[in-house]
Order: structure tokens, then C-alpha cells, then sequence
């Protein structure tokens, strides 16, 4: 089993991330063991993977669209949205809509090439754990959550943005 941050805190994780292979094919698990599969391989047979003995969650792509899956977030203990290039910022998008929108309560986890750069501004928008890229160190991802002590605009985790929490009256000049 791998570590992953979780809540600030490096814990050990269960879940296992289903990836398919050059053949679209996803590998093998023990019908008892946490999944979490792509959103496709979910949406293609939903009833086979509610069949399971272990919990199942869902991976989200970058072009996947999180409305289609409002109906059933409820039933979901964890979603995770993969993020395949340091570049590609979908997937905060993603993770406000789910938080935002859909009032996504649920642990949403990023995954693929996220490190100690994007952790800040991941758990701003509501992401609360995070599998680290191999090769990553997690200690190091941990000091992300303090890169900053104050933030300007409004995210998820403070709505309010800073010229509203510091009371700033703004008046009109005549």
C-alpha cells in the first residue's frame, strides 16, 4: 500500500487506481479490494462495479463532464480527479464544480502529476487528499499547504476575499 496525503496528514491508502491499459483494458483486483476506475469504465456498467464486496469511486478525466454524475454522489465515499500534466488546470474547475455545485461532501482526491506546487491551491478549491507523483516527495508536498498565509480572491475553503475579511469600506469620491 502507498501513502498519500489526506487532511494535512500523510496516511496510508487503500485504494486501489484503475488505470486501462494500451488496450483500454483495466487490470485485475480482487473483488474485495477498494477500487477507484475511470469515470468511462463506471458510466459504461454501473450496476457491475455496485456489485462489488469492496467500495468503488470514481476518477474523473479532465474532459469529463462532473453533472452527469450529481445523480449519484451520494453513493460515492471518495472521487478523484486526475490531473496528467502539471499544465493541465481542469481539474480545479472540476473539483470546485463538484464542491460547489453538486455539494460534493465526500473525500475528492487529486492524482497523477500533483506535487508540492499545486497542493495549496488544490485544497483551496477542495480537494483534501492527494496521491503525490512518483518520485515526489511527500514531506515536501506537506509544506504546500502553508505556501501562502493569505489569499486574495475567494475559494471554497474562504469565501470571503481579502478586501472583505480585512472590512475594507470602499466609498465613493465625490
Amino acid at each position: 500500500m502507498r501513502s498519500i496525503i489526506k487532511d494535512g496528514q500523510v496516511v496510508t491508502d487503500s485504494w486501489a487506481v484503475l488505470r486501462p491499459d494500451e488496450n483500454g483494458k483495466l487490470p485485475e483486483v480482487a473483488p474485495e479490494r477498494d477500487v477507484i476506475v475511470p469515470f468511462s469504465a463506471w458510466k459504461a456498467e454501473p450496476s457491475a462495479w455496485q456489485n462489488r464486496a469492496g467500495q468503488v469511486a470514481v476518477w474523473l478525466a479532465p474532459d469529463d463532464e462532473p453533472g452527469e454524475l450529481a445523480a449519484h454522489l451520494a453513493s460515492f465515499p471518495l472521487l478523484a480527479v486526475d490531473f496528467p500534466a502539471f499544465t493541465d488546470g481542469r481539474g480545479y474547475s472540476i473539483g470546485r464544480l463538484l464542491r460547489e455545485r453538486y455539494h460534493y461532501r465526500g473525500e475528492l482526491r487529486a492524482l497523477g502529476d500533483v506535487w508540492q506546487d499545486l497542493v495549496h491551491y488544490l485544497w483551496q478549491v477542495g480537494f483534501n487528499s492527494f496521491e503525490i507523483k512518483e518520485g515526489k516527495a511527500l514531506e515536501d508536498a506537506l509544506k504546500g499547504f502553508g505556501t501562502f498565509s493569505e489569499r486574495y480572491h475567494s475559494t471554497w475553503r474562504e469565501p470571503e476575499p481579502l478586501f472583505r475579511r480585512r472590512n475594507i469600506n470602499h466609498k465613493s469620491v465625490a
